[in-house]
């Protein structure tokens, strides 16, 4: 009889713990906009974590601050359109992933004029770092603002990113917040995991902030864009919507 209860007890534990189990995971998921694309949020193919509650927060909020209802403007499917044609090109020539054709987006997309640091142009570079990519800014004359030009350059600061970080969303960050300070929070955490680390808030969002516009740009109607666009202009993975 004993042996009967205390079996009985096991299945019930066993049947509550899978029941807590199971809405745990749920709990983790993304669960956005109705969306049934959990598994889409990466970044030059490099996938974020889904199963952490901290990194499903952090990309929640960049999805909300990216939203129609909080930019309240078509301003960066409109640049994307304008500026993707040209980008995307010089991107694939220098072996840099597509998914990079949104960082210009979240350096000057919504911005004008120069960074309280002197960054400027589409790819927000510094003047000194400007030049030694071969942007000549000085006498008049700022190729920051030259989208091809500055494109190159920023191809060739990237790709050097890559080949000391081994990652490209370590790439991007290290861009964000330049390489020595990455590289110390690297050592320091004993972690290159992007998603994983401690950063500052900037450079700690800025990889969820381009995820964020990828998927606006790809899937405007999603998140409240509803203008739409002449397929004429549009890149092809640049969706046109009613």
């Amino acid at each position: 009889m004993c042996v009967l209860v205390f079996i009985s007890g096991l299945f019930i534990c066993g049947k509550t713990d899978t029941k807590k189990t199971a809405r745990n995971t749920a709990e983790y998921k993304f669960i956005y906009a109705k969306s049934d694309h959990s598994n889409d949020f990466s970044f030059a193919d490099e996938a974020m974590p889904v199963n952490d509650k901290s990194i499903s927060r952090k990309m929640r909020r960049s999805l909300v601050k990216t939203s129609y209802s909080t930019v309240q403007s078509n301003i960066l499917q409109d640049e994307a359109a304008k500026l993707f044609p040209v980008i995307q090109p010089i991107l694939k020539a220098y072996g840099i992933p597509d998914d990079f054709k949104y960082m210009p987006l979240i350096e000057a997309g919504l911005k004008s004029g120069v960074s309280k640091r002197g960054a400027a142009g589409w790819w927000q570079f510094m003047p000194g770092t400007a030049r030694t990519y071969g942007l000549k800014v000085g006498n008049g004359r700022d190729e920051r603002y030259n989208v091809r030009k500055s494109t190159i350059a920023a191809c060739k600061y990237l790709k050097e990113l890559y080949g000391e970080f081994n990652s490209w969303t370590l790439a991007a960050a290290a861009y964000n917040n330049g390489e020595i300070q990455l590289a110390r929070a690297i050592k320091l955490q004993s972690e290159d995991n992007y998603f994983r680390m401690h950063l500052n808030k900037e450079t700690g969002t800025y990889v969820y902030k381009l995820i964020a516009m990828k998927q606006i740009i790809e899937q405007p109607q999603k998140y409240g864009y509803r203008r739409r666009f002449s397929s004429a202009i549009l890149p092809d993975n640049l969706i046109a919507v009613n």
